[in-house]
């Protein structure tokens, strides 16, 4: 279920920010030759005017086809070169290629208000005064690797209902300052830790001692938060919906920054990379935990999306748009054959790394 689930989600992902670029051509009368999904070998296709759609064997991208976007004899000087994308304005050639990532925001502010309104889990600290959560809870965001927590078998998105350790018990009202408090005054002890597990209904129960390091605070090893349900109506979701895009964005950017720089400096890691096997994983425990995380999970792949596809590197949107800018202030075009092998070249390593990288996801599974 994961699977298909996941596959839909890259879907519309991908229909989304392929359909920014058709339409903005399109309105600009440019000819668009073919819209696909995936990447070839070609699997089907069926032309309706004058575009083929089709459906291509490798199901981790997609495509528009636009006629002159890869400039040769026949779209800058042919018979249709009036329709081609390299003879039109700047400006209107920078839109064409900004279109997906315009297309891939206003997808995650959609997913996000749609969230809002089907009841979006929320941090009590991001709360505006002018509504309120239900439901608020104890929620674990993470778990250290190797920590009592994870040994005794807590994991990230479980729920903390009571604490107790010999006569000492909380069962009411448990937040992370309790807990710490809790923790910090059973160091040494066995803590029974009451849970419940998203898709279980019923709380379990188990043990676990909290460790120091080098002599400092007594810890089980996770991260949590006090998180509620947030239903809005939907005027008031689409507003929250275009905060937590902002938030999203700049949080997503920031840490895309940082694992760029790390790479450059040679601290770079797989560990914090991702690929498409590894992200199946996760949207089966975003459904397990309900449509509004799902929806969340979506839209901040949507960002990343957007936000990867802004960067200047060549065959990305960031990169003809780098390319662009450079004409624009030299003030002629850029040697066709530079540009079309510096596209091949970065598709081939864009192919390259998502192999690297879904080989890193299936050696975690074994």
């Amino acid at each position: 279920m994961s699977i298909i689930i996941f596959f839909v989600i890259l879907l519309i992902l991908v229909i989304v920010h392929e359909a920014g670029h058709f339409y903005s051509a399109k309105k600009f009368s440019i000819r668009v030759d073919e819209f696909g999904f995936g990447f070839p070998p070609k699997l089907y296709g069926k032309k309706v005017g004058e575009t083929e759609y089709s459906f291509n064997l490798l199901p981790i991208g997609g495509f528009v086809k636009i006629f002159g976007e890869n400039p040769d004899d026949e779209n800058t000087f042919g018979p249709d070169k009036d329709r081609s994308f390299i003879n039109k304005p700047k400006w209107q050639q920078a839109i064409v290629l900004g279109a997906g990532v315009f297309a891939n925001f206003l997808l995650a502010w959609v997913l996000f208000s749609f969230g809002f309104m089907s009841g979006m889990p929320t941090s009590v600290s991001n709360v505006n005064a002018d509504y309120s959560l239900e439901d608020v809870r104890l929620l674990i965001v993470s778990v250290i690797p190797e920590s009592p927590a994870e040994k005794a078998g807590l994991e990230s998105g479980d729920t903390i209902v009571s604490l107790q350790s010999g006569n000492d018990l909380v069962t009411t009202d448990v937040n992370p300052e309790i807990l710490k408090s809790f923790v910090s005054e059973n160091a040494n002890k066995e803590i029974e830790i009451g849970y419940y597990r998203a898709g279980e209904e019923n709380v379990d129960y188990l043990k676990v001692i909290p460790a120091s390091e080098n002599g400092g605070e007594p810890m089980i090893g996770i991260s949590m938060d006090l998180v509620g349900v947030a239903k809005l109506p939907i005027f008031k979701a689409f507003s929250e919906g275009m905060k937590y895009t902002l938030f999203a964005t700049k949080s997503t950017a920031v840490g895309l920054y940082s694992l760029i720089k790390e790479a450059i400096l040679g601290r770079g890691s797989m560990e914090y990379i991702t690929g498409p096997v590894g992200m199946v994983g996760i949207v089966g425990d975003a459904y397990d935990l309900g449509i509004s995380y799902l929806l969340s999970f979506a839209a901040i792949i949507s960002i990343n999306l957007a936000i990867i596809n802004l960067l200047p590197f060549p065959a990305l949107d960031g990169g003809r748009l780098f390319f662009l800018l450079i004409e624009k202030i030299k003030g002629s075009r850029l040697n066709p054959r530079f540009t079309n092998a510096a596209n091949l070249v970065g598709f081939a390593i864009l192919i390259l790394f998502m192999i690297a990288v879904t080989y890193h996801d299936i050696t975690l599974l074994f």
